[in-house]
């Protein structure tokens, strides 16, 4: 099947222990990279077969790369870092799977990838009303397909970010440095990944660790001592990752 690679039945990939060439090989493997290029082209066919005129579509991609960050940073910050989640049988198992884990073991590239459950709805519904209202079908169709393309962008970043590899690019160097900063100094700041604009504006940014203090929570987020005990579903799921948590 399309989606299938034997680069991840069953394989554990790990960004500390790899080369840019094994990420970029495990990366075009990845079933959701996969999905989000797949679906990028077959949206961007329709908006084409149902285009008018080129301005309607065209500003459809620009409005939905511009609302990409913004959306970004407060799902990252007030959703994946909020503690409401965890505390639902209904929501844990997503919890850890689209963020706990992540940062339990910044390194795993398995948990790195954004679920396809959880981003597939939310890029459908912030692109295809916003497309809807400016040009139609094909507007729709165009801020869809954007956004995927954005992801399938977004994702190589994040990767980079933890790669075991110096970048030659000054812009991918520093998103890392702040990314980095994110993971294993603080994780109540620089909530972006391409992007810091809205860290900037809404006061979460910090350049340098030194400005900020370290935070004991960077790696389970919270989720340790009376609330494993208040909320036990994270740590039934992941005893080992549940231990560290708990300080057991």
């Amino acid at each position: 099947m399309i989606f299938r690679s034997k680069l991840w039945d069953g394989r554990k990939h790990y960004l500390d222990k790899m080369s840019l060439r094994d990420l970029v090989r495990a990366y075009v493997a990845y079933p959701a990279i996969r999905a989000y290029a797949l679906l990028a082209l077959l949206s961007g066919g329709i908006a084409v077969h149902a285009a008018t005129g080129p301005w309607p579509a065209l500003i459809a991609v620009a409005a939905a790369g511009l609302v990409y960050a913004p959306v970004w940073y407060l799902l990252h910050r007030f959703v994946l870092h909020g503690r409401f989640l965890y505390r639902s049988p209904r929501t844990a198992a997503i919890w850890k799977r689209v963020h706990f884990d992540h940062h339990q073991d910044p390194n795993d590239l398995g948990v790195l990838f954004g679920a396809l459950y959880t981003t597939l709805p939310t890029i459908v519904v912030v692109t295809l009303p916003l497309g809807w209202l400016i040009g139609g079908l094909a507007g729709a169709m165009a801020a869809l397909s954007a956004a995927l393309v954005v992801t399938c962008f977004y994702e190589f970043c994040h990767c980079i970010q933890h790669l075991a590899y110096t970048p030659k690019s000054a812009f991918l160097r520093r998103i890392k440095k702040l990314h980095l900063a994110h993971h294993f100094h603080n994780e109540t700041g620089n909530f972006g990944i391409t992007s810091f604009a809205c860290d900037r504006l809404l006061g979460t940014y910090y350049p340098h660790p030194r400005e900020v203090p370290r935070s004991a929570t960077v790696f389970d987020l919270g989720y340790n001592g009376d609330e494993v005990e208040k909320f036990p579903w994270v740590a039934r799921m992941s005893a080992p990752a549940a231990k560290q948590a708990g300080g057991d």
